[in-house]
């Protein structure tokens, strides 16, 4: 079930925490970087970071979440995280079409930005429509890749 996550209900946002550091750590180690700013996050931060939240729950625990600003029609999107336990399930294309879903009609267009290493988030976007726009080095040899969804 796709639903909302509450940025006031704290217990909800040690939820998504506890999954967010997971599946940004397994990244870390495919990308072969480990300073991404989720790794940085507490309860405070993320109650605090102004974005909308979507979590995809597996009976009473949260298997994954998407996060997004809608900025002036371009929903941006910021983290795509799964439970490790919950990989190769279909959980992050489900909850990226969820936004896109629900969005597509404010919305003219959706970008979003992954570690450039990060090859299967960047098999996910492309099969949902996204279209590479760059590769920015944002530290030393690392670079990620900014892709854009127009929304016909």
């Amino acid at each position: 079930m796709i639903a909302a996550i509450d940025l006031n209900d704290e217990p909800q946002v040690r939820e998504l925490l506890n999954v967010q550091l997971l599946s940004y750590n397994v990244e870390a180690r495919l990308i072969g970087f480990y300073d991404i700013p989720g790794l940085r996050d507490t309860v405070d931060t993320l109650q605090a970071c102004g974005e909308q939240f979507f979590g995809y729950w597996q009976q009473d625990a949260l298997a994954g979440a998407v996060s997004f600003k809608d900025e002036n029609g371009c929903i941006d999107i910021h983290r795509l995280v799964v439970h490790p336990d919950f990989f190769r399930r279909g959980i992050g294309e489900q909850l990226v079409s969820h936004v896109l879903d629900t969005f597509q009609h404010r919305a003219a267009r959706f970008i979003v930005s992954t570690g450039a290493a990060n090859l299967p988030a960047i098999r996910l976007y492309t099969k949902l429509g996204f279209v590479e726009q760059r590769k920015v080095e944002v530290a030393p040899g690392f670079f990620i890749a900014e892709f854009e969804k127009a929304v016909q």
